[in-house]
Order: structure tokens, then sequence, then C-alpha cells
């Protein structure tokens, strides 16, 4: 693969990140700073150069996104899977315990809300097999709730866009021309599935409803949707105060306005969720007659282990019958296994303390900065309980080719080798009273760039920063 080169002439260097910075500022692509002034903001972490990705790799992620999709609706909609995966875990995480009961009294009560949105994120990175020459797509996780930077990825491919007309990257590689950086919608796709399931729900005179965290750096990713489609910002605190259900029709009402579609960009970790409060807030909105983006369910499903799960042999033909489906989806996968008391999961625990470098350990989580990596692996088994192992599950060590780039965060270029991230948007709606599909689509992408030796690759979290691709 053909690397970035590094700038040689300072000064170039210097206009590229003058004018990467006021674009940035300029259109928006900012996050807020640590202060408590919500009005101090910063440029977003951005790359200075788009990062290559090769082209029949990147186009095969967006063939694997409307197949996701689909999977995981029908996921969200099996019951036995469900109470099968997700109950065995509900001794050993009380996250997803307590998601788990929501689940579980919701549908022991009667789901009000047939129609389900899903607004996803399939993330993948490059392996390059030992004695290999090209490398693949491995997916790190499927996301399934909150899946965030849909404005400002697209924002940082016009960024990239602009820099390559505006000065050409001073010419320092022949691979970096225009028709090379692909178009990104997810700033405009996202929102208009949210438009229609606000649509499909059928009230002109109710409100989309995001809820957010508290004090949200990201907040400005999420105001670009807000933008163009006009809703009600809440905390799952502010909504435990504020909202109540309706007697007769089950609508959600907040403010005494009637909510049609409640969108999560919160409720993913039990940092959401300091007190009862919060989960009060959460049953109530699944208890309602609101369009769930996700639903509980949705959200279920979206746990690691439901991901290690996939790849036992037989389990995807369950829900996808299309062979040659099948066997695209199971391709980029890496190899998962399970960490319980299982034959299989022994096997796993032995083979990471023989050989940590090769494996990861991930949790039921989202967020990142949960993730527990190589050589700490050992001393992390023997600490834990078979209980607390049980809610991990093991995954191949991904290789990615080596990359080069140049990021700027918070004014200061850092430069060396790194490692990029690429997430495929896909929007999903459902209606389960026929079990209709009414929107399968793409929603865009995003890519996700950080140093070499960082292990996990959260923006928001300040592991990453904001890229493009450049397909090669």
């Amino acid at each position: 693969m053909t690397n970035v080169e590094y700038l040689e002439i300072s000064t170039n260097l210097t206009i590229l990140k003058e004018q990467a910075i006021d674009w940035a500022l300029s259109h928006g692509l900012v996050i807020r700073t640590n202060s408590n002034l919500s009005s101090t903001t910063v440029h977003a972490p951005i790359s200075l150069f788009p990062s290559p990705f090769p082209k029949k790799e990147f186009e095969f992620a967006l063939e694997l996104q409307p197949i996701f999709n689909l999977l995981f609706h029908k996921l969200s909609r099996d019951h036995e899977f469900i109470e099968k995966i997700i109950g065995e875990l509900t001794d050993v995480d009380d996250f997803l315990e307590k998601l788990y009961n929501i689940y579980i009294t919701v549908r022991k009560e009667g789901v009000t809300q047939q129609i389900s949105l899903g607004l996803h994120r399939s993330d993948y990175i490059l392996h390059l097999a030992p004695n290999s020459t090209e490398a693949h797509i491995q997916q790190v996780e499927f996301n399934t709730i909150s899946s965030s930077f849909s404005s400002l990825s697209a924002l940082t491919s016009e960024l990239h866009k602009y820099l390559l007309e505006s000065t050409k990257y001073f010419d320092v590689s022949p691979t970096l021309k225009i028709d090379a950086l692909p178009a990104n919608e997810a700033m405009i796709n996202l929102p208009k599935g949210i438009a229609k399931a606000h649509q499909l729900y059928g009230s002109e005179s109710a409100v989309v409803l995001m809820v957010v965290q508290p004090a949200e750096r990201n907040a400005f990713d999420q105001r670009w949707i807000d933008h163009k489609i006009h809703l009600m910002r809440k905390t799952l605190l502010e909504i435990q105060r504020d909202g109540e259900l309706d007697k007769d029709t089950k609508a959600l009402i907040i403010d005494n306005k009637e909510i049609s579609v409640a969108y999560f960009r919160s409720g993913y970790s039990p940092k959401d969720h300091p007190t009862g409060k919060e989960w009060n807030a959460r049953l109530l909105i699944e208890r309602s007659k609101a369009i769930k983006c996700p639903t509980v369910a949705y959200q279920l499903v979206g746990a690691k282990k439901v991901q290690q799960v996939l790849a036992v042999p037989g389990v995807l033909e369950r829900y996808i019958s299309n062979p040659s489906d099948v066997t695209k989806l199971r391709s980029c996968f890496a190899g998962l296994y399970p960490l319980d008391s299982s034959p299989e999961g022994e096997a796993a625990a032995k083979l990471a303390l023989e050989y940590p470098e090769r494996f990861v350990m991930k949790p039921q989580r989202e967020g990142g900065g949960n993730n527990i990596y190589t050589k700490d692996i050992p001393q992390a088994l023997r600490r834990m309980t078979l209980l607390e192992r049980s809610s991990y599950i093991l995954m191949d060590l991904i290789q990615p080719p080596k990359m080069s780039n140049i990021v700027v965060r918070e004014g200061e270029v850092i430069q060396g080798e790194m490692i990029s991230e690429l997430g495929i948007y896909g929007v999903f709606i459902g209606d389960n009273r026929d079990e209709g599909v009414v929107i399968n689509e793409l929603g865009g992408h995003l890519l996700r760039t950080k140093g070499r030796e960082t292990n996990e690759g959260g923006v928001a979290t300040g592991y990453s920063v904001i890229d493009s691709p450049l397909l090669i």
C-alpha cells in the first residue's frame, strides 16, 4: 500500500494545518473543549491527508452493509436467541441484566410500536495476514446504538477535497486525486432515515426526541441532525422528570409534545445510568408508542457476545438464506472465541494465556476504553473469576498494514505510523406487522485514524482523529 509521504518543507505543513483548522472552525467541524464553558469550542481532531484504503475492500464493505442491516433486524426479533445468548450473560453483567429486564417487561406487557429504526455502523480494520501482500477488511464490531460522527465524517471528507483543490497537497503524492475521494452522504442519509420514521409514525404535530448525554462534547455532530429535522434534546434524567405516557394510546409525552421517534445518542454505557431514574426513563421510552432507534432488543443484539456467536458455523444460515451472502459475511469475521466454562471457552482462555500477543479481550460494552489487549491479558485472566471471564469474548488481534499520516489535535501536529478503522453506516426501518422491510440502505462512511501503538479507537474518547479514505 502506498503511504502518504511526509511534507519535508515545514512552511507547507504550516499552510495545510492553518487552512484545515480555519476550514473546520468555519464549517462546524468542531467539538466542545473540556472546559465547563459550553460556548468554548475547538476544531475536531482530524487528519491532514486522507488515508489510503483499497478501493476493492471499501466497496466490499459497502456491499456487506445491507446484509448486516437485515441480519441484525432479524436477530432483534428472535426472542429465543436473545433469551439464550443475552439471558446467560445477565448473571455476569449488571448493565446487560437491566437492559434485558426492560426487554422482558415490555415483551410481557405487549410491544406497542411495531416499527423500528436502525441507524447502524459496521466497523472494519484492514488485516494483512502473514506472508500475504494483500490486505482485507475484518470486522471490529457492529454498532446498533448511538453510531456517532456521521456529520463530522462527512465534513472531513469535504475538508480533504478542499485542501486538495486549494493546495494540491503541494504535489507530495500522485495518488492524491479528487476522484479517489468517495462521496460521503452520511450527513444527509441518517437524518433522512429519522425523518422517514417520523413520517411513518403518522402525526404531524409529533416531534423527534434525541436522547443525549449531559455536557456532551460531541454536540455539534448531533446538531447537524437537529438542524435538518428540528428535534427535541433531552437527557435520560430530564425524560424521567418531564415524560409520561398517555394512558389510552401509550404515546410518549414530554413538555406537552408527543414524541414520534426516540433517537438515542446516549444509553450505551453504565455511566449513562448512574441512578434508577435513568433506568426508569429507558423503560418509559420502551413502553411507549414512539419509534425507537434502537429498541432495547436491537441494543441487546449489538453485544459483543452476539458477534462471537454469529461466527459459530451454522448460526448465520438461520437468518440469511442466500449462501453467497453468508460466505461474504463470514469472510470478514476475525477469529472469535467464547471465554466461558465450555470446552471452547477453556481452550480459548488457555490459548490467550500462552500467546496473549495474538488477542484482544472484549466485554459487552460500547464507547471505547473497555478492551484488554495483548500483554495485559494474562494478568487480567488470572485475576478474574470464571464468572467474570464469561462476560468477555476473545478475538484475534487484527494486524493492519503499515501506513503513515499527519494528524492535528487541538492545533498540535502529530505524524507517524497510523492505523485506520473504516465504519459503514446503514439505515434500516422494519415493520413487524407484516415482516416488511421499509428501508434497507447505505448511510455513508466514517474513517477514524489513530497511532499504530494506540489500541482503542474512539474519537470522542480521545484515541483517534476523523479521517477520510483515499481509494487506491
